[in-house]
């Protein structure tokens, strides 16, 4: 990996309102510290340069050599890596940068990309998903060996089936201390349709059924009252007419 050459500015006051003149001027400020040096330096950086060169390398570490400027008077330079970005929660924005030096005689423990190469069977003719648990593995080696990715290839991969940190080839001179054990992907089964009844169902359909049930029920009585009726009706009747026919004989 080649360094890529960055002027930075030194900032000789720092504060809040010394930060907002740094976004005026379009430029981002930063920090330079660690290696063999004491303490850090901080430093502002023209944003559209260092944004058109992360563009160029996402994903990517990136080995910089810093070209630490007074004006237009170069004073020194060092390598550096970035070390971490500082965003806006809102926009986005990048709003601070920390740059640790490094030498390039020296190894170093950076992430890497996982990358997975290919269209595993397990998804391709079973409907399995391609689940990734680790997105970048540490490694350890020289800034110039640092890899660009790491390629898995997943073409092979049934459902069940899954690619370790074991099973990683990494480049020569590059190593991990990560559990070789631990899973960088593997292929899971389709998720099962479950039908969930919805709130409330259950409690609306068994009311309606006892309602018609009470409805015939309330039915059922006015047959029987009805049929009550008419009998009690034809016994009238049939009583009349006995007492009729009793009048009858007597006369």
């Amino acid at each position: 990996m080649e360094e890529i050459a960055l002027d930075v500015q030194l900032r000789d006051k720092i504060g809040s309102r010394k930060v907002k003149e740094v976004y005026r001027e379009n430029c981002v400020p930063a920090v330079v510290y660690g290696g063999e040096e004491k303490g850090s330096t901080p430093v502002k950086v023209d944003r559209r340069t260092y944004e058109r060169i992360m563009r160029l390398h996402q994903g990517k570490s990136v080995i910089f050599r810093l070209n630490m400027m007074d004006g237009k008077k170069k004073l020194k330079d060092c390598s550096v890596i970035v070390k971490e970005e500082q965003h806006e929660p809102v926009s986005d924005g990048l709003v601070h940068i920390d740059f640790h030096r490094i030498s390039l005689t020296e190894e170093l423990e950076v992430k890497v990309p996982i990358v997975a190469k290919g269209e595993a069977t397990g998804v391709k003719n079973d409907g399995g998903s391609l689940d990734h648990a680790i997105w970048e593995l540490d490694v350890i080696c020289l800034p110039t060996n640092i890899p660009d990715k790491i390629l898995v290839d997943v073409t092979n991969l049934k459902i069940g089936d899954a690619i370790y940190v074991k099973d990683v080839v990494l480049p020569d001179g590059v190593r991990t201390e990560h559990d070789p054990e631990a899973i960088l992907v593997s292929v899971v089964p389709p998720m099962k349709e479950v039908e969930i009844p919805v709130a409330g169902e259950k409690e609306e359909i068994e009311p309606e059924v006892i309602k018609e049930k009470k409805a015939e029920e309330v039915e059922e009585e006015g047959e029987k009252k009805a049929e009550a009726k008419v009998d009690e009706g034809k016994a009238k009747a049939d009583e009349g007419k006995k007492k009729a026919d009793e009048g009858k004989k007597k006369t």
